[in-house]
This record gives structure tokens, C-alpha cells and sequence, in this order.
């Protein structure tokens, strides 16, 4: 049962964790940071669940790599 929901969802499940990590060492700074806690542990589902279902990068990196070189060329 653990190997198949490693399997099918390790991605959210270690982005949960990392955000929960995360959320705890920033919870010490006062109470009613944990809204910004929630915010970590959702953004650590969010790019879990990316990775599970096998989207590509979270950033398309060659279109913005070629809308910066479009925008502002080497050379003038």
C-alpha cells in the first residue's frame, strides 16, 4: 500500500512535507503566520502534484529565454 501511493503521488506527498518543513520553521516567527504556512504547504501540493502528473518544468524556460533575447538583443 505505502509503495503504490509513494509510486502514484511521491511528488505530492514530498511536496507536502517539504512545504510542512518549511511552514514550521517559519511558524517560530509568531502565530498568525501560519496563513503563510498554508501558503507554503499549498504551493509544496501544487508543484508536487506537477511533477506527478508528468507536466514538463514549472517555468517554460526556452520561451522565456527567447522572448528576453527578442526583447533585448545583444547587440544594438
Amino acid at each position: 500500500m505505502w509503495k503504490y501511493a509513494w509510486e502514484t503521488y511521491g511528488g505530492r506527498i514530498s511536496g507536502v512535507v517539504a512545504g510542512l518543513f518549511f511552514g514550521v520553521i517559519y511558524l517560530f516567527a509568531g502565530f498568525w503566520d501560519m496563513l503563510f504556512c498554508a501558503l507554503i504547504v499549498g504551493i509544496g501540493y501544487w508543484v508536487g502534484k506537477h511533477k506527478d502528473e508528468g507536466r514538463g518544468p514549472l517555468l517554460p524556460w526556452e520561451r522565456l529565454t527567447e522572448w528576453v533575447t527578442d526583447r533585448w538583443p545583444r547587440s544594438r
